[in-house]
């Protein structure tokens, strides 16, 4: 029996705000806060909610058939708090049916995993500790930004203890391979992994409204029926995409809801299943090592990292941004902590990007890579003398890499205790649940004595 697995990320850019050199030092203010309030409301009305409230509709209609799984940045919640709220109880109500799972991410969005294993590490756990917040479970299944992927990302992902990953199906990769299958990563075997069919996908979130495409018109009938068609040991069918392609990418007119809406009932009446990534993860064995010794992700034809690296001045703002990463975990200032997270959403390494891409980029503010490299550098320097006037840029490295040491040492010990005093709490909530059991049968005996006592005192 084929099994599809559903996934929408959702991810809300905050975009910067016109910043020139003579600004570091005076203005320490980096967003441009009514064009992220537009557009997140913009997008709220046009895609969010018309495409939640379908989703809530075919978990009624359909009951636990019908699975879905969502994940989300940290700073694009911290968007929705601020603008869109209703979009946040939209999915607290849909975490409720039972048929939603959501998904770990880093909680900037950015670019960690290829660069600094602490930093990735942190950004994963606070967007778990944000999924707890609002969901009340603890995710099991890790999606990156852009699914980017590689060997040794695999590896962080299952000592973080993962059991599974999302990534790209990418040709190149795969070779003769199916993406309708659930894989390992070559280091970590216990870490399953999700292909993304990309031709499925696309066709939805790119292809479903373009009327020279030979696809076009598209029904859920012949997508259903496209991936009955498959063979039968391909039993697994991953459809990953932005949930903004559901009336963004896709307009509301071209009856993009009506088809995504029309799935289930079509894929009853072939035989097919709809599961959750974890679900996947514990109803399918692996059928072998996926090597990925370069890392891929699903974006433009080469499914690299070359839209956000793949030029000198991305390069040089990457570099610059992570090389001050373990000053800014010394200082741990809420406001320094906030900005880094912004300041390392993958958008502002894409804005700056000179390649072509089949994928429309729209740069915002930036009239071209060049304008959005000097706007970004302008406030990364402002950035970085904040962090030295913290922590100053002239201590050594033996002193920087003593207060890490220290301070990792705290991490962990930390750590340890919150285990431990969890096991004490587990074990004295089981002795209290004895004592009250041993209580409740010592009532119960000593009223069944005085209750024979008086009925022989009776007699």
């Amino acid at each position: 029996m084929k099994t599809i697995c559903l996934y929408f990320e959702i991810h809300q850019i905050v975009h910067l705000k016109r910043y020139r050199f003579f600004d570091i030092g005076t203005d320490h203010y980096y967003y441009d806060d009514y064009e992220n309030e537009r557009t997140i409301r913009d997008i709220t009305e046009r895609s969010y909610i018309p495409a939640l409230n379908t989703i809530e509709e075919m978990i009624k209609e359909n009951g636990k058939y019908f699975r879905v799984a969502f994940s989300l940045s940290g700073v694009g919640m911290e968007q929705l708090e601020l603008y869109a709220p209703e979009v946040l109880d939209k999915l607290v109500a849909l975490s409720k049916t039972g048929c939603v799972e959501f998904l770990a991410e880093p909680y900037a969005h950015g670019l960690s995993a290829l660069q600094d294993k602490a930093v990735f590490a942190s950004n994963v756990k606070h967007q778990c500790d944000k999924m707890v917040e609002y969901f009340g479970k603890r995710p099991t299944v890790l999606r990156n930004s852009s699914l980017i992927y590689s060997d040794d990302i695999g590896m962080q992902a299952a000592d973080m203890g993962f059991k599974g990953m999302l990534t790209e199906g990418a040709k190149h990769v795969l070779g003769w391979k199916s993406p309708h299958y659930v894989y390992n990563c070559a280091l970590a075997p216990k870490l399953k992994l999700l292909l993304r069919d990309i031709n499925l996908s696309d066709d939805i979130c790119l292809r479903f409204n373009n009327r020279d495409w030979e696809g076009y018109p598209l029904f859920a009938d012949q997508y259903i029926s496209r991936i009955a068609q498959f063979p039968e040991q391909e039993r697994v069918i991953n459809i990953f995409m932005e949930l903004s392609a559901l009336g963004i990418a896709q307009p509301l007119s071209s009856n993009i809801l009506e088809f995504l809406h029309a799935l289930p009932r079509f894929a009853k009446q072939q035989n097919i299943n709809f599961a959750t990534p974890t679900e996947v993860c514990d109803q399918f064995d692996s059928v072998g090592d996926l090597n990925v010794p370069d890392t891929l992700s699903w974006v433009d034809e080469e499914r690299d990292v070359s839209s956000w690296l793949g030029n000198a001045m991305q390069r040089e703002a990457f570099n610059k941004l992570y090389g001050i990463a373990d000053r800014v975990r010394i200082a741990n200032d809420p406001q320094i902590n906030q900005d880094y997270n912004y300041l390392q959403a993958s958008n502002n390494f894409r804005f700056m990007s000179t390649k072509p891409s089949h994928v429309g980029l729209d740069r915002g503010i930036y009239s071209s890579p060049f304008d959005a490299f000097t706007n970004y550098m302008n406030i990364l320097g402002d950035f970085i003398n904040r962090v030295n006037s913290l922590y100053a840029s002239d201590i050594d490295n033996d002193e920087l890499n003593s207060l890490l040491t220290t301070i990792k040492n705290e991490d962990e010990e930390i750590e340890m205790k919150n285990k431990e005093i969890a096991h004490l709490q587990a074990r004295l909530e089981k002795a209290e649940a004895s004592e009250a059991k041993i209580r409740k049968e010592y009532e119960t005996k000593k009223a069944t004595k005085a209750k024979a006592k008086a009925q022989t005192k009776k007699a």
